[in-house]
């Protein structure tokens, strides 16, 4: 059972991000990570705890703010939704169940050195005295029995369930000892300083805390795992939120007249009204620092940007307080000593402006790495992961080489986190300097851009700081931080989701709440390697206030854990548009993100939300298919039509030499479609998709009208659903692993010769087929600057659809993961086909003439 109270939000809260584990260069971060889950932050401030009900394995609505809306109970429902219900709450229990046992765990790990150290404290050479005993260690044995009680009252109603049981009293009563955890969290602050000081002036006990063994579950392979105590003294701050989320889920999948209804109702307006007072009593004096003159600054959001600084790109740390933004980085320390940032520059908010191309005289040349070597990044983290899974099955517990594998993986996510992002985003200081950064999606500049506006707003002065001024603010940094890690694989917990993998299906219904009529228009985008990447777009629907695009997109999922949509205003003003080559100039007239919560979308049937987005509501369905499932070759059971049936059946049928089909549709792409921005790669609508296939295996008269008045993005589409639905590969099966080994020689020679007489071997009507895609995919690269499809962004959408083997073929050699995208096999099919657009003009006729292609001598 997947370990529930570990599925944090993609927004970095400060309860996702109190452990720091990354050490930083001058330059950005080195990727010599501290030990797994270690502090670096020797935190005087309070934890702010994220009370938002966002856990639920039903997706939850968003408020205007992003924020979540409580739970709609069931009402009257049928018969079997509510044995569906109670089944999917005996789930969401049975997870609890499992996360409560490892928090337990943890709460024994932390009390284990507890007794040695009383005993100690009172002989002639203590490692502690009693006073800073209790201080570290305070409430902990009490929430301990509290949970262990809890715990073993749980346990056996799982055990024996049926719709009869009733758990919401136990619930009730965990919620009303939140007492308990309110002292603990007054006390938190000092016990964490007093641990730190004391692991300071003492080896022994830094030994001891840096050294915890937490046992795992009881059906755990593990044994044990280490952690540190400052680790686990944060434990209970992150519980309090997540038993409340479960609340949440619990109330969703609950009917209204079952008794335990009105009781998990009390437990979490209990739990709501705890974290409540915690965050009002915590957030002011988790955020502010006072400057010299008195005045109160606050910090009302940080994060992790690229600069662009001298044409290189540099991991920065931005902060924005109530009256400026300052721009920094960790200063280089000895090993022990406390880390602190270095300001690089900053603006008053009043004299700060958002700088367009328009405004500069030149654009910055920015540094890009090629896309093959993004791709290989992609490659060797995925190989990481395989690896890191290996050994942590051949050991139990820590190990050097599991360290030195998380050190490489670091590394690796850290390079492609730098590398990856294209959005600009330009900052303008009125008296002085422009700067400029780069993000991986519109919606996280859209976030930057609002939240200084915001401020804007207020009557601000412009603030001149003094050297020491400005020396106490870049030092308060360090305390004030809300989000610690960059978001990396390996800063993640082990017990945390790795997202999903697979195709996800999305409805885009319709969006209601514009006040005015415009020209309207959603992006969808989702994580992917820990940034976020736009995937589909729907219409453009003109001069409304209520858009009913009802359009369905297939996305593709790598490890994504969100889904944002974004909704837009159409700029048609000529004299606006191509500022820069990744610069939208659309209006964002809303923004919202759901969870991708695996017991939610891994299911059969549609699951219908809504996003609050500043009072717009847009409604969407959505569902997911794995990986596995969703590549499948599943030949066509007629012999009629053309989808799923072999491309000589169908040649032969319309004795031609090309497909009608793929003859079409590159047609109609190169009319209307080649200077079209993402095309092959921007999905098309999944409804319009279908229609084409169903007119193509009919052989409708009105194919042509269809097509001309078909979005150019579905006719895309239906070329790449037309290869990939091919009972077997264009390059067959028979030559796939020839294809696999002919690619990896290091020889120019020897590849020309083996890649050519691979090409001469394949069955005319395949052969001829895959050169006249291959001429058609080489005049939509030379519109690159247009459509910023390079013949590599082309070769990995089609690749791996060209050569990809048919089941029965694939399950004969090894099996991959669903995980495993950027796979070795993956990247070689990526590289097969990109070798082939790389190459002079291949002609079918010189082709077959030529024994030997090229000549063997060097």
């Amino acid at each position: 059972m997947e370990h529930l109270s570990t599925r944090g939000l993609p927004r970095l809260s400060w309860i996702d991000t109190l452990y720091s584990n990354f050490n930083y260069n001058t330059d950005g971060y080195d990727g010599d990570a501290a030990e797994d889950r270690k502090s670096q932050d020797g935190s005087e401030t309070m934890p702010f705890i994220d009370e938002s009900p966002t856990m639920s394995p039903q997706l939850c609505a968003r408020g205007p703010d992003g924020e979540a809306v409580s739970p709609t109970p069931h009402e009257g429902l049928p018969g079997g939704d509510i044995e569906k219900g109670l089944e999917m709450k005996k789930l969401v229990l049975s997870g609890f169940l499992a996360s409560e046992e490892i928090y337990i765990n943890q709460l024994d790990a932390l009390l284990l050195p507890m007794k040695p150290l009383k005993a100690t404290a009172t002989t002639s050479q203590p490692v502690l005295t009693i006073q800073q005993i209790e201080t570290i260690f305070y409430k902990i044995q009490d929430i301990f029995e509290i949970h262990k009680e809890f715990y073993d009252a749980l346990y056996p109603n799982i055990q024996q369930w049926d719709d009869k049981v009733t758990v919401g009293h136990l619930f009730q009563k965990l919620a009303s000892q939140l007492g308990v955890y309110k002292a603990f969290v007054d006390n938190y602050k000092v016990a964490v300083e007093t641990a730190e000081k004391c692991s300071q002036a003492n080896v022994q006990f830094q030994k001891i805390s840096e050294n915890l063994k937490v046992k795992g579950p009881k059906d755990s392979k593990d044994c044990t795992t280490s952690v540190t105590m400052e680790a686990l003294l944060y434990k209970p701050i992150d519980r309090v939120t997540r038993s409340t989320l479960v609340l949440h889920d619990l109330l969703k999948h609950t009917p209204k007249d079952h008794p335990d209804f009105p009781l998990l109702q009390d437990a979490l307006r209990i739990s709501q009204n705890f974290l409540s007072s915690i965050n009002e009593e915590i957030d002011p004096r988790r955020t502010a620092v006072t400057t010299p003159k008195g005045e109160t600054r606050q910090l009302v959001k940080d994060g992790f940007l690229v600069e662009v600084s001298e044409g290189s790109r540099k991991l920065r740390h931005v902060f924005l307080f109530t009256d400026l933004l300052l721009c920094a980085k960790m200063k280089k320390t000895a090993v022990g000593k406390h880390q602190q940032y270095d300001c690089k520059w900053y603006i008053p908010l009043a004299d700060l402006t958002f700088q367009t191309l328009d405004d500069s005289d030149s654009c910055t040349h920015v540094q890009t790495l090629p896309e093959h070597e993004i791709d290989e990044m992609k490659t060797k983290i995925s190989a990481i992961k395989s690896e890191i899974q290996k050994e942590k099955k051949a050991v139990k517990g820590q190990s050097r080489a599991l360290d030195r594998l998380r050190k490489k993986m670091n590394e690796q996510e850290s390079c492609l986190l730098l590398h990856s992002p294209t959005i600009p985003f330009r900052i303008h200081n009125k008296h002085g300097k422009s700067y400029l950064f780069l993000l991986s999606s519109d919606y996280e500049r859209s976030e930057w851009r609002e939240a200084i506006q915001k401020l804007q707003k207020k009557d601000l002065q412009a603030c001149v700081l003094s050297s020491v001024e400005l020396q106490v603010l870049t030092g308060s940094c360090f305390k004030l931080r809300t989000v610690h890690n960059i978001p990396v694989t390996s800063n993640k917990d082990d017990e945390e989701s790795p997202g999903l993998y697979g195709f996800l299906h999305v409805i885009v219904h319709s969006a209601k709440g514009f006040k005015e009529s415009a020209n309207l228009y959603c992006t969808l985008e989702v994580d992917s390697f820990g940034y976020f990447v736009s995937k589909a777009k729907t219409r453009v629907f003109r001069d409304t206030t209520e858009p009913q695009w009802n359009e369905e997109f297939e996305i593709e999922l790598e490890g994504s854990q969100c889904l944002r949509i974004l909704c837009y205003e159409k700029c048609y003003d000529k004299s606006k548009l191509n500022k820069d080559d990744n610069e939208i100039v659309d209006k964002i007239m809303g923004k919202g993100q759901v969870q991708l919560d695996p017991q939610t979308v891994q299911s059969k049937n549609w699951h219908m939300d809504v996003i609050e987005m500043n009072g717009i509501k847009v409604e969407f369905s959505m569902k997911f298919t794995s990986r596995d499932l969703s590549l499948k070759r599943t030949p066509s059971k007629k012999q009629s039509g053309v989808f799923g049936v072999k491309i000589s059946v169908v040649t032969k049928r319309e004795r031609s030499k090309v497909p009608y089909i793929v003859r079409q549709c590159i047609e109609e792409v190169e009319k209307r479609g080649i200077d079209e921005v993402g095309i092959y790669r921007i999905s098309g609508v999944a409804t319009d998709i279908q229609a084409l296939k169903a007119a193509f295996d009919t052989n409708t008269k009105d194919i042509l009208v269809m097509l001309s008045d078909m979005d150019i993005n579905a006719i895309a589409g239906t070329l790449k659903l037309y290869f990939r639905e091919l009972p077997e590969p264009l390059l067959t099966d028979r030559l796939y692993p020839a294809f696999m080994e002919g690619i990896a020689l290091s020889d120019p020679a020897a590849k020309e010769n083996c890649m050519m007489h691979l090409l001469r071997s394949l069955p005319d009507p395949n052969l001829i087929t895959f050169l006249t895609l291959l001429e058609h995919l080489k005049r939509v690269a030379e519109k690159e600057p247009i459509n910023k499809m390079s013949l590599h962004n082309l070769a990995t959408v089609f690749g791996p659809t060209l050569l990809r083997p048919s089941e029965s073929e694939s399950s004969k050699a090894h099996i991959t993961l669903a995980s495993d995208i950027w796979s070795h096999d993956v990247m070689a099919q990526v590289q097969v086909l990109l070798y082939y657009l790389q190459h002079n003009p291949i002609s079918f006729t010189e082709l077959k003439r030529n024994t030997l292609y090229f000549s063997t001598d060097v």
